[in-house]
């Protein structure tokens, strides 16, 4: 009995330690950076599905302006996406999203061989080194450089299991002979046990850029076929930032192991326009809280959300109420994900907590789609101030876990992005021309257990949140 006890203590050992080390450790170089403001040409991009006289419509911007920047490409091209594939239940029908950018990127490299063209993607969309992912398997196959992030070099956000994948199981090869059902399709291949492995340890390459010498594009969605029809926005981007995204996927291609060898261009000096920075992972969360805690009485917080969890960003939208803001969000229902029916966790016990302070919350009238955008947009008198890219609000995506690329732009009140992002958030929130978001009421859930759930997932990292 004492020998078991020993045994299991000594078998324990390994695992916490890895947790401390694996939570705490630095980030690689480049993440988790604040840029400096730089006056840029800025333009808002939408992807809305909604409902209008009964029929579903789809209004979709994104991906055409992520076409003409790979279009008019003269030096490099750069792309990080984090679901990059065409799986999904066949019992459904969607657009060939993956396939469509997957092309585009394919033959701009067989017309102009000589082009770095770097694609840089998540693990997830091979099953971890299980299979062939279509899409991807057709660009590498024409010259683009497919890298897939090494993410065991991020910071773990599941310490409580991934200190003993990293003592006891990532030495395990994946294979080609899965067993166990594949998350996105059951017509996909199937998963290995060791591909299930790492995808419990719930970490991701989370970005989703497209650039060029010359523009880039920062979005909130996917090239990800199952994904066509969720609601997603977007920046499109000339000036001086475009360079510093170019520094922070050099950064992520160079702590996996490769390197991408383009160099940023002198970009055209601007004297006045829209400020913009980029903001990643950790950074994200320091200018968001900045600017919420800096909302005072008058001032107006639209908020566009598919995850909000982080319990600063709670705080900071409880406080800005208080203080006299007035606080409006649009948050996805959380009842969807690709064909599965989810429990309403976190959004339902957030938007419970937050209304309970004041906070007016309204949910987007989602049918089997997704409201998958993360976009927070402050008017305060003069100046407004925008927040977006590919990061949720929630402790895995803000606090250096994941990878997460996002823009913060400054403007006066009243200019043209100014003016797109206010048209954006009182169309949805009125229901201007269509059926776009429905009343808390509709979605309200006050079950204490599920609340003390999400905090649990919250703080442990035991959830995909």
């Amino acid at each position: 009995m004492y020998a078991a006890g020993a045994a299991a203590v000594l078998l324990a050992v390994p695992p916490a330690v890895m947790a401390l080390v694996h939570t705490q450790k630095s980030v690689p170089a480049g993440l988790s950076v604040t840029g400096d403001f730089h006056v840029s040409d800025v333009e808002l991009l939408q992807d809305i599905t909604y409902e209008k006289d009964g029929e579903t419509v789809h209004e979709q911007e994104i991906m055409d302006s992520v076409l003409k920047v790979i279009e008019k490409a003269e030096d490099h091209i750069v792309a990080d996406m984090f679901l990059f594939n065409g799986e999904y239940n066949p019992a459904y029908d969607f657009p060939d999203l993956s396939g469509e950018l997957a092309g585009a990127l394919a033959a701009k490299k067989r017309e102009n061989p000589e082009m770095e063209i770097v694609v840089l993607t998540d693990p997830i969309n091979t099953g971890y080194d299980t299979y062939e992912a279509e899409a991807l398997a057709s660009m590498d196959e024409a010259g683009v450089d497919v890298i897939y992030t090494d993410l065991s070099e991020l910071r773990d956000s599941n310490p409580l299991y991934s200190g003993w994948w990293r003592s006891y199981l990532q030495w395990w090869e994946p294979g080609e002979n899965g067993i166990l059902p594949n998350p996105f399709s059951p017509e996909a291949p199937d998963f290995t046990v060791p591909s299930y492995a790492s995808l419990l340890n719930f970490k991701a390459n989370h970005r989703k850029v497209v650039l060029s010498e010359k523009e880039a594009v920062v979005s909130t969605g996917n090239p990800h076929d199952a994904s066509a029809w969720h609601s997603n926005t977007a920046i499109h981007i000339e000036g001086p930032v475009v360079d510093d995204l170019l520094a922070s996927e050099k950064a992520a291609a160079s702590f996996s192991g490769e390197a991408i060898e383009a160099e940023a261009e002198p970009a055209e000096s601007r004297t006045s326009g829209p400020e913009v920075r980029l903001i990643t992972e950790g950074g994200i969360r320091e200018a968001l809280l900045e600017e919420i805690n800096e909302a005072e009485n008058g001032d107006v917080v639209w908020m566009g959300m598919f995850y909000l969890s982080d319990r600063g960003v709670i705080g900071a939208l409880k406080e800005a109420e208080a203080g006299g803001a007035d606080v409006r969000l649009i948050l996805d229902p959380n009842k969807d994900a690709f064909g599965r029916e989810k429990a309403g966790i976190p959004n339902r016990q957030t938007a419970a907590e937050l209304m309970e302070a004041g906070v007016e919350v309204r949910w987007y009238n989602t049918q089997g789609e997704q409201y998958h955008t993360k976009t927070t947009f402050i008017q305060r008198g003069e100046t407004s101030s925008t927040i977006t890219g590919s990061s949720n609000l929630t402790r895995r995506n803000l606090q250096d876990y994941n990878l997460e690329t996002n823009l913060h732009v400054k403007t006066e009140e009243g200019a043209g992005f100014s003016e797109e992002m206010e048209s954006y958030f009182t169309r949805l929130w009125e229901n201007e021309g269509g059926l776009y978001t429905v009343d808390s009421s509709v979605y309200e859930d006050d079950s204490l257990w599920k609340y003390w759930l999400y905090r649990f997932q919250e703080a442990s990292g035991l959830s995909t949140f």
